[in-house]
């Protein structure tokens, strides 16, 4: 058996047993920010859970704008009160979501902020999220700014030949 192979079989292990079910609801406070979109939300019966912003892909830290990314999340949402409709669950684990911290849309905020992207990948049942992204890059707003932004899945693959 080859190793990506062995790889999906574990992935799909890994959903199957998850606690979290599409469509489930955690609530909680946010506790830790990771990057732009990913941050840790802690529930009342104190268990964290990792949560990747679902349909937006925002800068690396090490990307122009990822910091400034990882800084607007974090003024949306670290400290408040957040409600988490869990879409899926990633290859990583992390609980894929839509967010909504103290009254603002999470993932929506930070494309309109332009520190993120909508994430062709996984846009499926986002295409609001286009018209957001689009207002951001006419006005020129956060990484819209620079003159040739590098989407963050071009940035890894780059990173990632450049290692091989």
């Amino acid at each position: 058996m080859t190793t990506k192979i062995i790889h999906k079989i574990l992935f799909s292990l890994i959903l199957s047993f998850s606690a979290l079910a599409h469509g489930e609801t955690i609530n909680g406070r946010v506790v830790g920010i990771s990057d732009g979109d990913t941050l840790t939300v802690l529930d009342a019966s104190n268990t964290q859970f990792k949560i990747r912003l679902a349909a937006i892909d925002a800068p690396e830290k090490a990307q122009p704008f990822g910091q400034h990314g990882k800084q607007q999340l974090s003024d949306f949402c670290y400290g408040k009160s957040a409600s988490v409709k869990v879409v899926s669950v990633d290859r990583y684990g992390r609980t894929v979501g839509d967010i909504d911290c103290a009254g603002i849309n999470a993932n929506q905020a930070m494309v309109q902020s332009g520190l993120a992207w909508v994430y062709r990948k996984y846009d499926k049942g986002y295409g609001h999220l286009y018209a957001l992204e689009e207002e951001a890059r006419k006005s020129r707003r956060g990484l819209w700014a620079d003159s040739n932004p590098i989407a963050p899945w071009d940035w890894r693959k780059a990173k990632r030949d450049a290692n091989n």
